[in-house]
């Protein structure tokens, strides 16, 4: 493990920073806002779900194109230009101007740039040039982006006592303004190291080029895809409407605030658990048990309402994401090479985009006709053991 520590450290700490810096356009901080965003506009939960979802959606189509330039152009380029553009988009929200028009191009800017981009340059740099410790580079990544969730909710929570949602939205922008230069010094020996991953990978027949129209000829592409945007339909669709969820199963808002602890925590938890599985077994087989702690969540959102299940559901949604995010991240290396990986996980980042598009919308609009709980979590657990017993279907090596 020292030996893996001491190989790039530098590209470990991008990797945590740009995922940690994508949790700007990640549902989980947005939904903080929620309440606020909707009483600006007059409304509805299904109506903020349309906007957000038609946002969602386009900035998944445009992902497809502008993510799978991280196989042609200089990572600094790339990753100052997805930097640049998250930086204006929370100043965009530090504006707040009264129009849906606004609202949207924001909305869309947080989440091409945030979840779309930054979150794929994350992954992708983790995957290509670590080899076989991708599992552990990813995992250690992805500390960033819990490290959010651990502890974003917190602070804004906090600062929304003392300051308005433009003041934090303002402080974010900030932020970025010191991530930058941290981004140039991580990144400084970049030159060199992309010319020795070249060298590396000339002799392996895995790593032939995939073109964006080849994968999507792929049989397998489709096997694995619902296995890999399942947690992004889910997770969105349940953090995004978190607050009606929470009262009607009677947790306050401030169990919500420690809850995101737990998450974080646990988070980290499933990451070192998952890493060095991940490394050490074939991917195609033990990601079969990815979307486990999922299948708890929902199930106990089903079944239970007091406290000690609300403890539980916040431990098993804190594992799902340490687990899943590694697990998904290996895959796809695994199957086709890391020459051409950036536009193969543009494709698959453009399809979790998409499905934590449609979960705000479809939950939404379930929540304005009336349903309950039991009609979300009956619809949850019907994908999670559908995309997870497919590529046991299909029987794929």
């Amino acid at each position: 493990m020292r030996d893996f520590f001491l190989y790039d450290p530098k590209l470990l700490l991008y990797g945590f920073l740009i995922i940690f810096f994508a949790s700007y356009g990640q549902t989980f901080f947005i939904s903080l806002f929620n309440i606020e965003i909707r009483n600006q506009y007059n409304l509805t939960d299904g109506q903020f779900g349309l906007v957000y979802a038609i946002a969602t959606t386009l900035s998944s189509l445009l992902l497809v194109v502008f993510a799978k330039l991280i196989d042609h152009i200089d990572l600094r380029l790339y990753s100052f230009i997805v930097s640049a553009g998250i930086f204006l988009a929370c100043l965009g929200m530090f504006f707040f101007i009264k129009n849906i028009l606004f609202l949207f191009l924001i909305i869309f800017a947080l989440r091409f740039f945030g979840q779309g981009a930054m979150s794929h340059a994350g992954e992708t740099t983790m995957a290509r040039y670590f080899g076989k410790n991708r599992g552990k580079a990813i995992s250690i990544a992805t500390l960033g982006g819990m490290s959010g969730v651990m502890f974003l909710p917190i602070i804004v929570i906090n600062l929304m006592n003392t300051y308005t949602i433009n003041q934090v939205w303002l402080m974010a922008s900030i932020t970025i303004v010191f991530f930058i230069p941290l981004l140039f010094i991580t990144l400084n020996n970049q030159s060199s190291r992309h010319i020795n991953f070249k060298k590396k990978i000339v002799s392996d027949p895995l790593n032939k080029k995939w073109r964006t129209r080849d994968v999507l000829k792929n049989t397998k592409f489709y096997t694995y895809l619902p296995l890999s945007i399942t947690p992004s339909f889910i997770s969105t669709g349940l953090m995004f409407h978190q607050i009606f969820i929470f009262n009607q199963k009677g947790w306050s808002m401030e169990m919500l605030g420690n809850g995101y602890l737990l998450v974080g925590l646990f988070s980290i938890i499933g990451l070192l658990i998952g890493g060095p599985i991940i490394d050490k077994f074939d991917t195609r087989k033990t990601v079969l048990t990815a979307l486990f702690p999922l299948f708890v969540c929902v199930m106990i959102l089903l079944f239970f309402d007091n406290y000690l299940f609300f403890i539980i559901y916040m431990i098993f949604y804190g594992l799902n994401f340490g687990i899943t995010i590694p697990f998904i991240g290996a895959l796809w290396a695994e199957i086709y090479g890391v020459e051409s990986l950036g536009s193969v996980k543009a494709l698959l980042h453009a399809g979790g985009v998409l499905a934590s598009a449609l979960s705000p919308l479809i939950f939404g609009y379930l929540i304005d006709w009336g349903f309950g709980i039991f009609t979300i979590v009956f619809i949850s657990a019907f994908i999670i053991l559908f995309s997870t017993l497919l590529p046991l279907y299909k029987n794929l090596p």
